[in-house]
């Protein structure tokens, strides 16, 4: 009801002006980490790789951004997670 409300007075909280502070915090933070666009599409097909080993994955639903405090950078990925497989690849051992 209360959400109702604010909508209907214009307070919604979800407006352009919460977005588009959202957005220059994640330019900020790719900025501090020193982490170009390219380098983070890297990472995300890496993940994608590896994790597909184990679980099938939305990839387009996959979401991985860096977040930050001021003394650290954390990697925060949402990987929307369709099965898991049954049987895992093991390397081959060689004696």
């Amino acid at each position: 009801m209360l959400d109702f409300i604010n909508r209907v007075l214009g307070r919604e909280s979800g407006g352009s002006k919460e977005i588009a502070k959202e957005r220059l915090r994640l330019v900020l933070v790719h900025d501090r980490a020193s982490v170009s666009p390219q380098l983070l599409q890297a990472l995300k097909t890496d993940l994608i790789q590896v994790i597909s080993k184990y679980m099938d994955i939305d990839e387009k639903a996959m979401e991985v951004t860096l977040d930050s405090n001021e003394r650290q950078v954390a990697l925060v990925a949402s990987i929307p997670v369709k099965s898991m497989k049954r049987a895992t690849r093991t390397p081959a051992v060689s004696i």
